[in-house]
């Protein structure tokens, strides 16, 4: 009996320590990302959380909980435009057809070869 419990408790500190180091780099990642802070505070930040880490990470979480979350959420924002900008650009390529059309407008003003003709419109129907 006594080594279930040895076990339950071992359990719970892993986790503790794991949800801990999440919360730690959480808030190094934040201090880092915030472009409004200071270094010199960062840098304090950073010397509390090595000297005296529960404690700063839960006056961090507390006071400045609210500032981390705004900037995890336009973090979330701006990497949800730049895919969407993505597969914008990669969905909006134009059809066979209009390439090769685009490549005879060339091949007819003598901005390409015949070879290089021949090879665009490979690729567009490729």
């Amino acid at each position: 009996m006594n080594n279930f419990w040895s076990v339950v408790w071992t359990f719970f500190w892993c986790f503790a320590f794991v949800a801990y180091l999440f919360a730690l780099f959480a808030i190094i990642g934040d201090l880092f990302r915030d472009h409004k802070l200071n270094g010199w505070w960062k840098a304090v930040w950073i010397i509390f959380l090595v000297f005296v880490p529960f404690l700063t990470a839960l006056v961090y979480l507390i006071a400045r909980g609210r500032g981390m979350a705004e900037r995890n959420m336009k973090e979330a924002a701006d990497t949800q435009a730049a895919v969407d900008a993505h597969i914008r650009d990669v969905t909006s390529s134009t059809s066979p057809a209009d390439e090769i059309a685009k490549a005879q407008q060339l091949l007819s003003s003598g901005a390409i070869t015949q070879q290089e003709f021949d090879h665009l419109k490979a690729r567009a129907l490729g």
